[in-house]
């Protein structure tokens, strides 16, 4: 039976948009991924679903309210921001919720192409960082 993780950040425009993609495209065996914000955007970043273009994944997620999994059965949440590790709703549980701060690519500047680094790098530590935080959940159960 696959566990459930859900990402928390802020507008769930970018990071945890990211996170739920990566983690259903290359963990999806043994992982559903879903993702929320604590004060949800109106849509996915263009350059968030640009890098995961890049990489081979389509992603059409579209930001929501955590109140939207309220009723689910979620084995993990990881928040992936300081403000949402803040403001994370006390019926997500504390047992199951871990911190893994990733910068923000919203805050990048410069030209295109040096805000899509900031996204590709971004991308990247969601793609090394978080799966060994997964398998330390499985490991526990």
């Amino acid at each position: 039976m696959k566990k459930k993780v859900l990402f928390l950040c802020t507008g769930n425009t970018c990071r945890s948009q990211m996170a739920q993609a990566v983690i259903n495209e290359e963990y999806g065996e043994i992982w559903e991924a879903v993702s929320a914000g604590t004060f949800p955007g109106k849509e996915t970043n263009p350059n968030a679903r640009k890098v995961l273009a890049e990489i081979g994944i389509e992603h059409e997620g579209h930001p929501k309210s955590p109140d939207v999994f309220r009723n689910d059965n979620l084995d993990l949440v990881i928040t992936i921001c300081d403000d949402a590790a803040e403001n994370c709703p006390a019926w997500l549980g504390e047992g199951s919720i871990i911190h893994h701060g990733l910068p923000d690519p919203l805050d990048a500047e410069g030209s295109a192409e040096e805000v899509l680094a900031v996204y590709r790098a971004v991308l990247g530590r969601i793609q090394t960082e978080i799966p060994p935080l997964l398998d330390a959940h499985l490991a526990k159960y």
